[in-house]
């Protein structure tokens, strides 16, 4: 294979041409795109692959390929700063470009001390509804196993409480994950939240949440 190019603009635009040249694009077959880079990148320095994955996502659009190939690079991850992530996560509109950046990025940062509590709470009090909700998908990465996330009841439930009377569906929703997956740690602290804020809690998250209570699942 040819070697890398020495500008990340040139790499990435090579990349988006190589996705845009799949016969299918899935995402098996993008993700298999981006994993031959992860690996011809392992030795390359943190600050080309930060600009590699802003230039995907900047020029191109190729938006979970560009955090995909930082959370895969030790070295670009753990040099993510709060104003990386707030670069990365312009242009997010979308349930699932919300969900990409907060599930790889954002959620993962906070949780390994990258980012401040404080970050993620200004996003708790944006207008932006879309940064509303990444600050409460960020907390999933606090309480779910598979992914490192060993529960962390204080501040999830900071976050939570910030949009505990939101009615936004976007925000609604993610609060009802956000709970849900605390629940797992510990179901006593979310069995109190609910009882606390039950005045103001739309119904979908009371709902959910008390059926993973008693029931385990979202929706019995």
């Amino acid at each position: 294979m040819n070697p890398l190019p020495d500008s990340a603009q040139a790499l990435a635009s090579s990349i988006d041409a190589e996705i845009e040249a799949l016969p299918v694009q899935n995402t098996p077959g993008v993700r298999a795109v981006r994993r031959e880079y992860s690996r011809r990148l392992q030795g390359a320095d943190p600050g080309f692959v930060l600009a590699l994955a802003r230039a995907l996502l900047e020029n191109y659009g190729q938006r979970w390929v560009a955090y995909e190939l930082i959370a895969h690079h030790k070295g670009a991850f753990q040099r993510l700063t709060e104003d990386d992530l707030e670069v990365l996560g312009q242009g997010i509109d979308s349930w699932s470009s919300v969900d990409a950046f907060a599930r790889i990025l954002s959620g993962p940062a906070w949780r390994d001390g990258l980012v401040p509590d404080e970050l993620i709470q200004r996003w708790a009090r944006a207008q932006n509804r879309w940064w509303r909700r990444a600050a409460l998908v960020s907390t999933v990465a606090l309480n779910v196993r598979s992914h490192g996330g060993t529960g962390d009841v204080p501040r999830t439930l900071a976050v939570c409480r910030l949009l505990v009377d939101d009615r936004d569906d976007m925000v609604v929703k993610a609060l009802s994950w956000a709970l849900r997956e605390l629940v797992v740690h510990d179901p006593a602290a979310v069995e109190a939240f609910l009882a606390q804020h039950e005045a103001v809690l739309a119904a979908r998250v009371e709902r959910e949440v008390r059926n993973k209570l008693e029931t385990g699942l979202k929706n019995p």
